[in-house]
């Protein structure tokens, strides 16, 4: 799979319904491809579909090699093409090609969904994002990322549609047709939709090292997705719908499954359908589908203005961070970058809160963020360092955002520091894996650096 989805995030997931189950899926994709220094990670951005019980469909992605089930009877088409038909009616969108179908259970979901993450996630990689997980202490010291991802997934996908094979895939656990592969399909066949109007799968590519903008893009094609889900079930499903899709969405099994993630996969999962759909509703609102269209030629460059619209409509872009390339050989001999990437506003406020920050200071100690570059870094021996250079809209924000980070990293996973930058208005989150290494750093970036 090509270099595509935001650096840590482990993907999206879209429900079907506004609320109170959304369908877990996210596929996860590795950025980084072709570089020198790695860059993205372990996330999302096309996307498979979950389950009632978590978000539903999801976007676009590519499924690895294990062969899907064919698509069922032709009840079973004529079923499927209705609901294609219905999606056009309400999108606006006319379909440029045909949209091949699959059936998947959960064996050759599982065997998909490994063969792609090992495909496409390398295991540096996957390490790099593990690291700065448990250094930021957004995860346990003891985690398996990998294993944290796959588990989720091959729990929680209920479909998706892969941008390079030109098919969608509807995950079957029981073998029927019901609610949940109905409102799954209408869903994935958006995506294909999308895929054939719009250059937003295709495009992200070449922003492996901006998870943070990833994000923003994902935000778009899964609220889209998920609004136009979440009209065609008021339109087309019945009572006997509604209640079969509310009993497969309250599996506790499901929802358990999303309690124990760490709150960092967790919330990454559920943003690209929940604050996607808030951003999509109000411009469909004011403008029709139309206007959601035009956003496609002028895409959301960060989180920041999926979670203040405002930002969007005023273009207001995310600063230029940059971390000195030779870090890693200032640091001595034996260390490299491991990763690089873009956290951005979303992510900076889930750390927060997870550090013990009380949500409405976590809330302002990132509202003014305005641009950020981090970097993972590995030494000899255990050694290794994490670095987080941020830019604020103004001072004000730039000692909010220390002083709720000056909380958060009490629970880091080694050596911390806040480091103030020039201008007053840039901020260094500094961790490493003990004193000596954090003081040597520290000599290197900041107001020394």
């Amino acid at each position: 799979m090509v270099c595509s989805g935001p650096r840590g995030t482990i993907g999206p997931m879209s429900p079907s319904r506004p609320l109170p189950a959304v369908f877990l899926v996210a596929l996860l994709l590795v950025v980084g491809c072709g570089t020198t220094t790695p860059t993205g990670s372990i996330a999302p951005s096309p996307s498979p579909t979950a389950p009632a019980s978590g978000p539903p469909p999801t976007g676009p992605t590519s499924s690895g090699p294990a062969s899907a089930s064919p698509a069922a009877s032709a009840d079973t088409s004529g079923v499927y093409e209705a609901i294609e038909a219905q999606v056009v009616a309400i999108r606006g969108l006319e379909p440029k090609g045909p949209v091949e179908r699959g059936v998947l259970d959960e064996a050759e979901l599982r065997a998909r969904i490994t063969a792609l993450f090992d495909k496409d996630s390398p295991p540096e990689i996957v390490a790099a994002n593990e690291r700065l997980y448990k250094a930021l202490g957004l995860v346990p010291d003891e985690a398996d990322l990998r294993g944290l991802v796959l588990d989720m997934l091959s729990g929680g996908v209920a479909g998706y549609y892969d941008d390079e094979e030109k098919q969608l895939f509807v995950v079957s656990r029981t073998g029927s047709l019901g609610a949940s592969e109905k409102i799954t399909f209408a869903h994935e066949f958006t995506h294909a939709l999308q895929d054939q109007h719009f250059s937003a799968f295709t495009d992200q590519r070449e922003w492996r090292d901006q998870s943070d903008r990833l994000f923003a893009r994902q935000a778009v094609y899964e609220g889209d997705a998920t609004l136009l889900m979440s009209l065609w079930a008021l339109a087309n499903f019945t009572q006997a719908d509604v209640l079969d899709y509310l009993k497969s969405a309250n599996d506790p099994t499901q929802q358990e499954q999303l309690d124990r993630l760490p709150a960092i996969l967790r919330e990454q999962l559920l943003y690209p359908y929940t604050r996607g759909l808030l951003f999509i509703q109000e411009i469909q609102l004011e403008g029709g589908w139309a206007a959601v269209d035009e956003m496609y030629e002028r895409l959301p460059l960060s989180t920041e203005q999926i979670l203040h619209p405002h930002k969007y409509r005023t273009n207001e872009k995310p600063i230029p961070v940059d971390i000195p390339d030779d870090l890693a050989a200032r640091m001595g001999n034996g260390w490299k970058a491991s990763l690089e990437d873009t956290f951005g506003e979303f992510q900076t406020d889930i750390w927060l809160r997870e550090g013990g920050v009380a949500t409405a200071d976590a809330a302002l100690g990132s509202a003014g963020w305005g641009g950020d570059r981090l970097v993972v870094l590995e030494g000899p021996g255990d050694e290794w360092a994490v670095v987080i250079a941020t830019e604020w809209d103004s001072a004000t924000e730039a000692r909010e955002f220390e002083a709720a980070a000056t909380t958060a990293i009490k629970k880091a996973s080694g050596s911390a520091r806040i480091l103030p930058g020039g201008g007053g208005t840039a901020r260094w989150v500094v961790i490493a894996s003990g004193d000596a290494t954090l003081a040597r750093l520290a000599t290197l970036v900041g107001p020394a650096g």
